[in-house]
């Protein structure tokens, strides 16, 4: 834990701004320090109080028999900024600015008030939490730096500081009310950090700091925005060697929270499928609400490696069987069919109206035969389709022997060192299978929930790990779109051929001559199309003709399409003639440098109504050509690829390599390219390719 030591160990606290009355901003720090067993030394700062909850207070910085490594800083306004400067020139090293008031509420003035503040702090070498922070808490050492009002009813939290969650969030609430959902559930959480508006040390740094502690086996984010990716890159790279898993909840999915987080950070929205794309690059699931971000912690903390996806599903209740198959259909998770030998086995221990295939039904037979579930489950972990396991108990009362099943089951997690949950809504019930450490939900549903996201997710993570290996480290640094030239169509389409990228047979012309000489050779029909740096969308200006028959006719619209253009004031570059792709379906590959992220690229459904149906998927280079397959079977078009109705398949494998080209394309600093739009891209059948018919490409100036 070197990197950030001062602010989760810090040796001494000071609190500027100290409170006797721990109930106040000022008084909660001293209070929790003291509560939560901090080993360190407490400095309480007050000039008009001798003494602060039993600790001797002092009347400044300078008063203190040392410098300490932290200061709390629990005053407000220009006296906040006054005390971080203090904090400066007193050799702190980690500064708390609990004080709101700054960017969060004023983009400009608050924004400057925050920047004074960190050149404050860096000219002296120190970093600065906040400003707008509830402050950070380190159960595991104590460090409570904080004033949330959630631990004012927590005991000395020996549960928290053995716990094994991390909690780090923009948002002081966020960074508190998951704590108390997992507490609820007897989960401890060793840290919970609020890093406020992120003005110097962003809650992706803090975030590497803690995932270095290796107590921490599960780390959740709550962001409000992205402004910099280097330390999230940075953070995902160490989870992934840790086998760390993180879930992010990143609120702001519409413009309406967008406009929210910024009132409420004071930080730039991020572009919300970029983000997506980011996250699932990188290996961190990302939560869509509260629910998401803890219903599934338990599971992380087991300690399973699972093998697969595929659920065998268990119940006394035949209605639980369809629901549970339902909701495993509807969030992609197989259900494993059986081997005969299995069914064979099973059918010689369960009653003949008992159900064998999966999802396995047992009626009303566990009434009379409370064993079943010890004598079934062996049979079925055998079974080498059986990945991961629900058992289903909607009812159960007098005559029903739950002990021994909240037993047997557990036997058979600990035995097959498989995925296991129950869904029972009963508390009676729930609270036998929980009592035996099994993972127990109100409904079948929450429980397939759950179960998809930890096993999807630890896909997520081993594909991230898998192209880690492989990557090519080189990286594009990431330029603005500002001051960036259109090429033509003739040289956006001679870049990407020279990088093996299939491009429309075409000639570009200078002159009718040329023009008639380019029919000639091409052969018709022929596509002839006005060619210029000053414009992009030729078709609005009369400058694409199609299915043209003649070499007449092509001189003819040469001269035409010069006169257009330069009618419009616009350069004309020539014309270009070019054959008549043919093809099954339109496609569409773009790319662009996003301000944060980096290069992003996007495949999907194209032509001129790609912009209605928006079927596409975005992919953040480098990826390989599994990457970009995974991607496209997303896509609604899909199942179009694999041929329908006595169709043959489409060459998607041309496709893909187009797409991974593209990629590695935008990744590389010499090509300088900044955005491109290749709409649309002809895909053929099975062998038969594809080809960029129009492509519009945007280069650093």
């Amino acid at each position: 834990m070197s990197r950030l030591r001062a602010a989760l160990d810090p040796k001494s606290v000071a609190i500027i701004g100290a409170s006797d009355n721990p109930n106040k901003v000022g008084g909660r720090p001293v209070h929790f320090l003291g509560k939560f067993g901090f080993k360190g030394k407490i400095y309480p700062i007050n000039p008009s109080r001798p003494e602060i909850q039993g600790h001797k207070s002092y009347a400044s910085l300078r008063d203190l028999p040392e410098a300490p490594e932290m200061v709390i800083v629990a005053v407000a306004g220009d006296n906040a900024i006054a005390a971080v400067e203090d904090c400066a020139a007193a050799g702190v090293k980690i500064a708390v600015v609990m004080a709101s008031g700054f960017g969060e509420v004023d983009a400009v003035e608050g924004k400057a008030k925050e920047r004074r503040m960190v050149e404050a702090a860096h000219k002296a070498g120190m970093r600065i939490v906040g400003p707008n922070s509830q402050g950070l808490a380190n159960f595991g050492t104590g460090a409570i730096a904080s004033f949330s009002t959630m631990f004012v009813d927590m005991e000395r939290a020996a549960e928290d500081a053995k716990g094994h969650v991390a909690m780090l969030s923009q948002s002081g609430a966020l960074s508190t009310v998951p704590v108390g959902f997992l507490r609820q559930k007897g989960i401890g959480v060793r840290h919970t950090h609020a890093t406020g508006n992120d003005a110097d040390i962003t809650v992706g740094e803090l975030a590497c700091a803690v995932a270095e502690d290796p107590d921490v086996k599960l780390m959740l984010l709550y962001l409000e925005s992205i402004p910099d990716k280097k330390y999230l890159e940075e953070l995902a790279a160490i989870a992934l060697d840790r086998d760390l898993p993180i879930i992010a909840l990143k609120s702001g999915r519409t413009e309406a929270g967008k406009a929210a987080a910024q009132s409420h950070t004071g930080a730039l929205a991020n572009e919300d499928r970029v983000v997506d794309a980011f996250f699932a690059h990188h290996g961190i699931w990302r939560a869509p609400d509260m629910r998401g971000l803890v219903e599934a912690t338990e599971l992380y903390l087991k300690g399973w490696k699972p093998q697969g996806r595929r659920l065998v599903a268990i119940s006394n209740s035949g209605a639980v069987c369809v629901l549970t198959a339902d909701a495993a259909t509807s969030v992609g998770m197989p259900m494993a069919k059986l081997a005969p030998e299995t069914d064979t086995k099973l059918k010689g221990i369960l009653p003949s109206f008992a159900t064998t295939t999966n999802p396995i039904d047992l009626t009303a037979a566990l009434l009379s035969n409370s064993a079943l579930f010890g004598d079934i489950l062996p049979v079925i972990a055998e079974d080498p389709a059986a990945d991961a396991f629900l058992i289903g108990v909607p009812v159960a009362g007098p005559g029903y022997d739950v002990p021994a099943f909240s037993r047997d089951a557990a036997a058979f997690a600990k035995q097959t060192g498989k995925p296991l949950v129950v869904s029972a809504t009963q508390p009676s019930v729930a609270q036998a299978f929980a009592a035996n450490g099994t993972s127990v939900f109100p409904t079948e549903v929450e429980a397939v929930t759950a179960l998809h996201q930890f096993l999807a997710h630890h896909e997520l993570m081993a594909k991230t790990r898998a192209r880690r290996v492989t990557r090519d480290v080189r990286e594009a640094p990431v330029a603005s779109a500002a001051g960036t030239l259109m090429l033509n169509e003739a040289e956006s389409l001679s870049l990407l051929a020279a990088r093996g990228i299939p491009v429309v047979p075409h000639r570009l012309c200078l002159s009718r001559n040329e023009a008639i000489a380019a029919f000639t050779m091409i052969g018709g029909p022929v596509v002839v199309k006005g060619c210029s740096a000053d414009i992009a969308h030729k078709s609005e200006l009369g400058l694409v003709r199609l299915g043209v028959t003649s070499a007449d006719a092509t001189g003819d619209i040469f001269a035409e399409m010069e006169q257009i253009i330069a009618e419009n004031g616009s350069r004309f570059d020539g014309v270009i003639v070019a054959s008549m792709a043919g093809g099954r379906r339109e496609l569409m590959i773009g790319a662009h440098r996003d301000p944060v992220f980096g290069p992003v690229v996007v495949v999907g459904d194209g032509g001129k109504y790609v912009e209605i149906f928006k079927d596409t998927k975005l992919l953040l280079p480098p990826f390989t050509a599994q990457d970009v397959r995974d991607a496209l079977q997303t896509l609604r078009i899909a199942p179009l690829f694999a041929g329908v109705r006595g169709e043959p398949p489409m060459d998607l494998d041309a496709l893909i390599d187009a797409v991974v080209k593209v990629g590695e394309l935008m990744r590389d600093p010499a090509a300088g390219v900044v955005s491109l739009d290749l709409n649309p891209v002809m895909l053929g059948s099975a062998g038969q390719g594809c080809v960029v018919v129009d492509a519009v490409v945007f280069h650093g100036a």
